[in-house]
C-alpha cells in the first residue's frame, strides 16, 4: 500500500475495525492526498476516505472514536497522522454541500465537517486513489474536469489569503512557523492547479512555482527545507519578516 511497512499494519488494523464497526454500511476504504500522488513520506497526512451506504450512527461514532483514540496511542507515531472522513456513497459521487463524520490531523475529536468535500479530492481519489478495500474509485466517483478544478483552486486561494491575516494568538509575529510554510506550499499547488487543470503534491507543485514565480524562489524554497517536523513548527513562532513576505507572496497569487 504505501513504502512504510508500520503505516500499512496501521492501515489493516483501521480498515478491518471499520468493516466491523460499520458492518453492512461499509462500502469501500482508500488513501487519497500525498499517498496517493506519490509523494507522502514520515512528515504527511495518512488522508483517507472510509466510504460508507449511510452516516455512521451514534453507536458506530462512538465505536470508531475509539478506534482512532487507540491508534493514536498505540505508539505508531503513524496513528497521529490520520486524518479523513466517512463520506456517504451517494454524497461522494459528484461535489455537494454536506458535512461528513471527519477526523482532522493529530485529533481524535470527531467533528462533522466539509474538510474533504472538495472537487480537489475527488479528482485525487478518482485518478490515483490507494485501495485499502472496496471497488475502483472510479466506480464511486464521477469525471471532474478542469475548470471544476480550477473554479475550486480559485474560490479556495481566496479562502485562504483571508486567513492569511487571520491572527494566531499564540505566535506574536501573528503566524506560526507551521502556518506560514503551510500557505506557502497550499498556494504553489493551487497555483498549479489553475494553470493546469489537475493535481500534484506540494512538492512537485513547489518545484514548478520555483521555475515559474522566480521573485519567490527563495520564500518557497525555504517553505519546502522548513516542512519536516509540524509538530516543532506548530510551537514556534515564524518572524515579522518572513509573515510580511509570506502575506506578499500569499497576495500575488490571489491577484493572478
Amino acid at each position: 500500500m504505501t513504502r512504510f511497512p508500520e503505516l500499512d499494519e496501521l492501515l489493516r488494523v483501521l480498515v478491518g475495525e471499520q468493516r466491523r464497526i460499520l458492518g453492512d454500511a461499509f462500502v469501500g476504504a482508500y488513501l487519497h492526498g500525498s499517498f496517493a500522488l506519490g509523494a507522502g513520506d514520515e512528515w504527511s497526512d495518512v488522508d483517507f476516505l472510509c466510504v460508507v451506504t449511510r452516516d455512521p450512527d451514534e453507536r458506530e461514532q462512538a465505536q470508531l472514536v475509539s478506534v482512532h483514540e487507540q491508534l493514536f496511542d498505540s505508539g505508531v507515531e503513524w496513528g497521529k497522522h490520520l486524518e479523513g472522513s466517512y463520506p456517504p456513497r451517494d454524497e461522494l459521487r459528484r461535489k455537494t454541500d454536506d458535512r461528513w463524520f471527519y477526523f482532522d490531523h493529530g485529533s481524535t475529536a470527531p467533528a462533522w465537517d466539509a474538510h474533504c468535500n472538495q472537487s480537489l479530492v475527488r479528482w485525487t481519489l478518482r485518478e490515483h486513489g490507494i485501495v485499502l478495500a472496496g471497488p475502483p474509485p472510479a466506480e464511486l466517483v464521477d469525471p471532474v474536469g478542469a475548470d471544476e478544478l480550477r473554479a475550486e483552486a480559485r474560490a479556495l486561494i481566496a479562502e485562504y489569503a483571508k486567513w492569511a491575516r487571520e491572527p494566531m494568538p499564540q505566535a506574536p509575529s501573528g503566524m506560526n512557523w507551521w502556518k506560514q510554510s503551510y500557505l506557502v506550499l497550499t498556494l504553489c499547488r493551487l497555483q498549479w492547479t489553475l494553470r493546469n487543470g489537475a493535481v500534484v503534491s506540494k512538492g512537485e507543485a513547489a518545484a514548478w512555482a520555483v521555475r515559474e514565480l522566480p521573485a519567490w524562489a527563495e520564500l518557497i524554497e525555504r517553505a519546502v527545507a522548513d516542512r519536516p517536523d509540524p509538530v516543532k513548527r506548530w510551537w514556534s513562532d515564524s518572524t515579522p519578516e518572513l509573515v510580511a513576505q509570506t502575506l506578499a507572496f500569499v497576495d500575488d497569487v490571489a491577484a493572478r
